[in-house]
């Protein structure tokens, strides 16, 4: 499935092992909005990605765009409540990730969806996770991403201005204050969109040009978030 992944050595024969999530950090994007990020957060990314590549049953899905179906550029798996995921390792991220944010969201990430990204010319458009609670809620979205980096991109809504306070010290991101910011997130990596982010602002993964390897998001989400 699309491009070989270009891996590490060191990280091809780690355990699986999550880190510490004491070294997250926050960028407040304006309007309520932030993102924390956390690099390589897991070790032996990529043997949960060859697992997940391999054994996730992935579909693939065809959607109405205006007046033709398409195709959608990736693959894709979700796992509702109370379903086991498919590697123990994604369980234990959920239940770090619950613990950690418990005080400020108030409940636990209960679903995992996943996307597979098999080379540059897969790709997400421009949204936000507002079907259900996100769309007047303040909510999070955790992204957990294996397999080879690929740009995460968030903007202020259309018709809104972001005013982005600044990129928080280690959080990677590029771009002007106030405009498109980009995460390029792979190995390991991740990223949570807090507070008001999914109303306010859009992300994407754009696609891009060249050989570019196969990357696998796991995003956590709350009851009632998809």
């Amino acid at each position: 499935m699309g491009a070989d992944l270009q891996g590490s050595l060191l990280d091809a024969f780690e355990d699986p092992e999550l880190g510490s999530l004491d070294g997250l950090a926050r960028t407040e994007l304006g309007r309520g909005a932030w993102v924390d990020v956390l690099p390589g957060w897991l070790t032996g990314a990529d043997q949960v990605y060859g697992r997940l590549a391999r054994d996730v049953p992935w579909q693939a899905e065809r959607r109405q765009m205006y007046d033709r179906v398409v195709d959608v550029p990736r693959l894709l798996c979700f796992y509702g409540e109370n379903v086991d995921l498919p590697l123990p390792i994604l369980d234990e991220a959920r239940d770090a990730l619950s613990a950690h944010y418990a005080e400020e969201l108030g409940e636990p990430f209960r679903t995992a969806g996943l996307c597979f990204y098999r080379d540059g010319r897969d790709s997400v458009a421009w949204h936000g996770d507002r079907i259900g609670r996100g769309n007047h809620e303040d909510t999070m979205v955790a992204i957990l991403s294996v397999g080879e980096p690929r740009v995460l991109t968030l903007r202020p809504r259309p018709g809104g201005s972001g005013g982005a306070g600044g990129a928080g010290h280690g959080s990677g991101v590029s771009g002007p204050v106030g405009s498109t910011v980009r995460y390029p997130l792979g190995h390991g990596d991740l990223i949570v969109m807090g507070g008001s982010c999914q109303r306010t602002w859009e992300h994407a993964i754009p696609k891009a040009a060249g050989r570019i390897g196969p990357r696998i998001s796991i995003q956590f989400r709350p009851q009632g978030v998809r």
